[in-house]
């Protein structure tokens, strides 16, 4: 098959056949990831073709309902390239050329393979979007849940992995939960970057077309356009590299987690436990219960915290214009989002079946946990200075005197005593209606009517 850049037959031999495979290198595969935003991206073309009147109406109504064709079968997951497509743009201009004729040759009006690349990238970085913020925040009410529903049961906690005060199961589940909440800005803020349109900047250079951009930023449901062409095409890698950060915030949040829980199942600590069902086990030693799917959690969501770096060697100092070193970043950036929701999805579900060991703090070896508590209690019911307070207290700790308050009275804001819960809750929901989901929808919707 003829490449849509080729001005005539060139022929084939071994070393266009090394060149194609170097240059095309897995793009064949990938681009079945884009290839519904490539069709919804072809059908507002061709609409604001028709619109500035560089497409007659005929020629719209003869491509379109073959382009929704293809986006069935694309939803149907029947869709694949022909032998010799070089990308998902080549596809289906080969098709609609197959099937319409000279008609088909017009779609690429106005338009490079640069724009339709970067604009395929961004209506599926949306949608990856969309699906990673509901996700989250499904884990997010996961959490608040158990922080509420364990907010008087105490376990250790830790600085320097040393003994230190009282935390509670309220206190750690709700801190992730939090933690998530602050993860949600960076996620907006990657969102925002993605929903401006660069489609009608071309190779990186416009058009002398009277195209209206406007028009097409309408149609996607798009907030913005990416006005200026250069910046549209300076956008990838810069997009890329930004949305990958929001990503690595979400996954360091998750792998703190998993090691934490990972920790605790430890038998050693034996805070918390899952079902059998959700650990595995040991081909030599009947007893262990391992936290494989909690490791596996804590390694994928560490690699991820790496992909926004290696992003950024790959395109930092790179001249302005489009650069074929971007296709380096394609496969792990669109490979990203599925392991990433996918770590929210097995976070969910092991957050569903965790158990909560109570009682914790009755062990002795425990006691000394307490001694800011005692300490506070001198300073407030015998008005002694913090200082002597304290030494008191260590002195009590010295010589094996120190007994541990029989009563806990924490009311500060954020404490085990006084959650801040719903504060946190609150933010949550006012970050998740920032984003223009329904809007988009209703766009796109009425796009393929």
């Amino acid at each position: 098959m003829a490449k849509l850049w080729q001005k005539g037959n060139i022929k084939e031999t071994e070393l266009t056949q090394k060149v194609e495979r170097f240059t095309v290198g897995n793009d064949r595969a990938l681009d079945l990831l884009l290839a519904k935003h490539d069709v919804l991206g072809t059908i507002a073309h061709i609409k604001m073709l028709n619109k500035v009147n560089l497409l007659q109406t005929k020629d719209v109504q003869a491509v379109i309902p073959f382009l929704k064709e293809i986006l069935k079968e694309i939803e149907d997951g029947k869709f694949s390239l022909s032998k010799g497509s070089e990308d998902i743009h080549s596809e289906v201009e080969f098709r609609l050329v197959k099937k319409l004729g000279d008609v088909g040759k017009k779609i690429h009006t106005g338009r490079s393979r640069n724009d339709q690349v970067l604009l395929d990238i961004k209506l599926f970085t949306r949608e990856k979007l969309e699906q990673i913020v509901l996700q989250t925040k499904a884990v997010f009410d996961q959490l608040i849940t158990l922080s509420n529903k364990h907010k008087n049961k105490l376990l250790p906690g830790y600085t320097h992995l040393q003994l230190a005060m009282p935390n509670s199961f309220g206190l750690w589940f709700g801190a992730y939960a939090e933690s998530l909440a602050d993860d949600m800005d960076s996620l907006f803020a990657a969102y925002k970057l993605a929903n401006k349109n660069p489609l009608g900047s071309g190779a990186g250079y416009g058009s002398s077309f009277q195209l209206d951009r406007t028009i097409t930023t309408d149609l996607l449901g798009f907030e913005s356009l990416n006005y200026n062409v250069v910046y549209a095409q300076m956008n990838r890698g810069k997009m890329e590299r930004l949305v990958t950060q929001a990503l690595a915030g979400v996954a360091a949040t998750l792998a703190k987690f998993a090691m934490d829980a990972t920790l605790y199942l430890n038998q050693n600590f034996g805070f918390i436990s899952f079902p059998e069902t959700l650990t595995t086990g040991s081909s030599i030693m009947p007893h262990k219960k391992n936290p494989d799917v909690l490791e596996l959690i804590r390694a994928k969501c560490n690699k991820l915290q790496s992909l926004p770096f290696q992003i950024q060697t790959i395109t930092n100092n790179l001249p302005s214009g489009y650069h074929r070193d971007a296709q380096i970043i394609k496969k792990d950036y669109l490979l990203s989002f599925d392991v990433q929701l996918s770590c929210l999805e097995m976070t969910h579900l092991m957050l569903q079946h965790i158990s909560v060991k109570e009682n914790i703090l009755e062990d002795d070896k425990y006691k000394y946990l307490f001694t800011v508590d005692s300490i506070n209690n001198l300073v407030h019911e015998q008005h002694l200075s913090f200082r002597d307070a304290y030494i008191t207290i260590g002195m009590e700790v010295e010589d094996g005197s120190y007994k541990k308050p029989a009563n806990l009275k924490h009311t500060l804001q954020g404490s085990m005593g006084n959650l801040c819960n719903d504060k946190i809750a609150e933010r949550m929901q006012q970050n998740i209606a920032q984003f223009p989901f329904k809007n988009v929808r209703t766009a796109l919707n009425k796009l393929t009517k």
